[in-house]
């Protein structure tokens, strides 16, 4: 993400001001959740030249819970300790809801790797989200 854009994210949000510890690891995923969408669909309007329906049809390829699972399971050799710790604590989190379109295991998973980039986002270890989301293209891209 651009530096300038971050910069006025944080002066209008006042400083992030948040410490993650002290997040609860749904809040965490509330966050990574819209950080990764936004990734997604930057990524697929700049590769694809379709209509806005077929951009959303493959969005939701990137961003169903199944998909995400997938995800950290390739990524889980690659992570950190502290990493993989996040991604515990989003898996581990007692939701409320039952996912409608997903198994538990996946939904779980899914939210772990939603908790792990909202962590990564709020700490600013930008260049770590950008290392994982190209891990995740150079994967989607070989398929």
């Amino acid at each position: 993400m651009d530096e300038y854009l971050l910069k006025g994210f944080k002066k209008i949000c006042k400083g992030w001001g948040v410490d993650c510890k002290m997040l609860s690891p749904l809040q965490l995923a509330y966050v990574g959740d819209a950080v990764y969408e936004l990734f997604v669909r930057t990524y697929l309007l700049g590769t694809k030249n379709i209509s806005v329906n077929e951009l959303h049809k493959e969005a939701i390829e990137f961003v169903k819970a199944k998909a995400q699972a997938d995800i950290i399971h390739n990524l889980e050799d690659k992570l950190t300790e502290e990493e993989w710790q996040m991604v515990k604590r989003g898996r581990n989190a007692k939701s409320g809801s039952a996912p409608k379109n997903a198994n538990l295991l996946d939904y779980k998973y899914a939210t772990g790797f939603e908790t792990l980039v909202g962590f990564l986002y709020l700490t600013e270890r930008y260049d770590r989200i950008l290392e994982i989301f190209s891990i995740i293209i150079g994967e989607q891209e070989s398929k």
